[in-house]
């Protein structure tokens, strides 16, 4: 499955939000962000899982990297959906490049 997808299905679990950013015309800007975000939160994850479980299966790291990062955006998705400015551009771009817990 797609990044763009998994965003995409997410955001519409969050009804509210998907109507204002559909309503607003920036639901595809949305998306491209968040799915470049999810990708990112991915990699990272599949990079420290690589490390801490040497001996795991690679098809067994990525389901749960994907687990990891899927949950992360949807804690932001539901963060972002009583908080409508986190969704700003601004704000996006700020929190994509803020240094993490992660790494």
């Amino acid at each position: 499955m797609q990044y763009k997808t998994i965003v995409h299905e997410l955001l519409q679990q969050q009804t509210e939000l998907h109507e204002q950013l559909r309503l607003t015309r920036r639901l595809l800007p949305a998306i491209e962000t968040f799915a470049k975000e999810l990708k990112a939160s991915h990699e990272h994850w599949k990079g420290t899982f690589a490390q801490t479980k040497p001996g795991s299966h690679p098809s067994q790291i990525a389901s749960e990297a994907m687990e990891m990062a899927v949950k992360e955006l949807e804690d932001r998705l539901q963060t972002a959906s009583h908080d409508p400015e986190a969704l700003s551009l601004d704000a996006a771009m700020a929190f994509v490049r803020k240094p993490t817990s992660r790494g």
